[in-house]
């Protein structure tokens, strides 16, 4: 492909299908025809708690939830799960045709107290309540679609409550014992009513308008080309986006970032979301950003599964964060698309880093899995390590170096951040954003939407640093590193020997 034609390929987006528009509404998610859908009025506010809001504290008195099942108590809402064995075969909006079940049991009147559930709208996953007590609950997760198991996230909604009682619900099937709901993270909750009256939210929670204010508006989309990477198994968009400024495009290297491959992991797509703000913002360090690389960006991997509510998969009923190495184009078309851009770029500029977005479930703080083969000179062993590092300098009461790991497992051979390590990007890492919070500067608290949107913001300054003409920060950071690694062994290495004769399961052991 002629050079000329290659720069022209960044420059102002295509007329593509089902793009965001300045004007009118933006195209209505698609759902597998087996989903119900009923019209979610609820608009829900973006608030930042005044004070920290700290982690559970256990007492150490806290009774175990008793083993109820359906038959003591009355089953008050029931989706009908899908046919055992199916698979997803087509989509529309709006979900399945003809009218709405009522999985919920009917009110006897204003002095029945049962509470009303319902989890039939984007996100939500509830597939049973058991009504154990006067004000107890034994809930059951719908798995992801298509498949038994992956019940971690959940999303739902209740209303009829009262303001006196003190409520207990037992989800029965959440999959991990060990996770940080176990370490004091605490469920977030949503009141309408405070939100209406007081403006109080929650502070994890998506917002589904930010494409569409990009292309909507006159400065930043002209740096920022939005366009379609391909469309979902539902016919949902995936979009990719192109941050650059528009002269010498030809001479810049390349950056690539990903989120949202596992639908349940929201804190990845706030810290997308921070890193895309401060990108596409005036500040002096942006435009330098813009002015030195092209960023490829895919804020949202696995739309299918956000809309449907499911924690780890997509549609196909797999993990597409398994799937880069052997993903049929057809099966998992973001995965693929994805892939085949990285490679297309690749041909043409050098990728400096590759960085796909996630949350966390069993430990807190934000750390990188990176990619260490073995075999390697001392050299590439070394700077692989080097931008965790300076991250863990930029941004020490969140990112935990430590906590860092770079042996690739075989049973990771699937994953982003490998398979782009393989094909050419020697920089390529898996951000892990705890779904709790941060233990690290004195700290003992949850994340908030702030924390987790600096975390853009710093992964932007890292990259400056890592890039500096001027070698002394990557040169103290290298140093730093070898003596983290020779502290980590327990012993000097020997006479004649390298790090190259150092395993990574030694390493990290």
């Amino acid at each position: 492909v002629p050079s000329a034609q290659r720069r022209g390929s960044l420059g102002e987006p295509r007329a593509l299908f089902a793009l965001p528009s300045a004007r009118g509404p933006l195209p209505a998610p698609r759902w597998p025809v087996e989903c119900e859908v009923i019209k979610e009025p609820i608009e829900h506010v973006e608030w930042v708690p005044p004070e920290p809001e700290p982690f559970c504290q256990p007492t150490g008195h806290e009774g175990a939830p008793a083993a109820l099942g359906e038959e003591q108590g009355t089953v008050v809402y029931q989706l009908s799960p899908a046919p055992r064995g199916s698979s997803f075969t087509r989509a529309r909006v709006g979900g399945a045709l003809g009218p709405l079940s009522s999985p919920a049991v009917p009110l006897e009147g204003p002095q029945d107290t049962t509470l009303l559930f319902e989890s039939r709208f984007e996100s939500g996953n509830l597939q049973k309540a058991v009504k154990v007590g006067p004000y107890e609950y034994v809930l059951t997760l719908r798995p992801d679609l298509y498949t038994a198991k992956h019940t971690q996230w959940f999303y739902f909604r209740v209303q009829n409550t009262r303001r006196g009682p003190l409520y207990r619900f037992t989800i029965a099937n959440l999959a991990k014992p060990k996770s940080l709901y176990g370490e004091g993270m605490r469920p977030l909750l949503y009141s309408q009513r405070d939100a209406q009256s007081r403006g109080i939210g929650w502070h994890r929670v998506g917002a589904d308008r930010y494409l569409r204010a990009l292309a909507g508006d006159p400065v930043r989309s002209r740096y920022c080309a939005v366009r379609a990477l391909c469309r979902s198994l539902a016919g949902n968009t995936v979009y990719l986006l192109t941050i650059t400024s528009p002269a010498g495009t030809a001479a810049k290297r390349a950056v690539v970032l990903s989120a949202r491959a596992h639908p349940g992991e929201s804190g990845g797509s706030w810290a997308m979301r921070g890193c895309l703000d401060f990108l596409l913002s005036a500040h002096a360090d942006a435009r330098l950003l813009r002015r030195l690389f092209v960023f490829k960006v895919v804020p949202m991997l696995n739309p299918d599964g956000v809309v449907v509510g499911n924690s780890r998969c997509s549609l196909a009923g797999r993990d597409p964060n398994r799937a880069y190495g052997t993903a049929l184009r057809g099966s998992f078309p973001g995965v693929w698309h994805l892939r085949a851009m990285v490679e297309r770029v690749l041909a043409e500029r050098e990728v400096v880093l590759y960085c796909d977005f996630h949350g966390h479930s069993r430990k807190n703080n934000v750390f990188m899995y990176g990619c260490d083969g073995g075999g390697a000179g001392a050299g590439p062993r070394l700077r692989q390590r080097v931008f965790p590092l300076m991250l863990s300098k930029n941004a020490p009461d969140k990112f935990s170096f430590a906590s860092c790991k770079f042996k690739v497992q075989k049973s990771k051979a699937g994953t982003g951040r490998v398979v782009m390590w393989r094909v050419g990007v020697s920089n390529s890492y898996t951000m892990e954003v705890a779904f709790g919070g941060s233990t690290l500067g004195g700290r003992s608290s949850h994340f908030t939407v702030e924390d987790l949107k600096s975390l853009g913001y710093h992964l932007c300054d890292t990259l400056l640093d890592f890039c500096d003409p001027h070698p002394a920060k990557f040169q103290q950071c290298l140093s730093e590193v070898d003596a983290l690694l020779r502290q980590r062994l327990g012993r000097e290495l020997g006479s004649g020997s390298s790090w190259s004769d150092v395993s990574p399961s030694e390493l990290e052991s």
